[in-house]
């Protein structure tokens, strides 16, 4: 899902992983990485999006295209929007594909 700035991670993400997770800068965030979405709104009114693990695996791009559509929608509308992302997946992924490459360069 692609934002048009570059963001710190919060604090509390960062804390599950410091090496690693100190210095990233956010510039896209592939859904699949996401474990809800906070939309809060000009009015007040915020709504928890909760995205479940297998409409991720199964269609990825339906839950792109429907959060793209809903943040086009209200964009005058919204105050602010909170990722949640799922840190033990992007730990276990990156350390895999690590793990991959350093194999292979041996």
């Amino acid at each position: 899902m692609q934002r048009k700035h570059s963001t710190e991670l919060p604090d509390d993400v960062v804390e599950h992983w410091p090496e690693i997770f100190k210095d990233v800068k956010l510039e896209v965030i592939p859904v699949r990485y996401l474990d809800s979405v906070q939309v809060q709104f000009n009015d007040g009114k915020v709504w928890d999006i909760d995205l479940k693990e297998k409409d991720l695996k199964e269609n990825p791009e339906e839950v792109e295209h429907s959060l793209t559509k809903l943040f086009d929608e209200y964009e005058a509308d919204i105050k602010h929007i909170n990722f949640k992302l799922n840190t033990e997946k992007i730990k276990t992924d990156v350390q895999r594909r690590t793990n991959l490459f350093l194999k292979k360069k041996k």
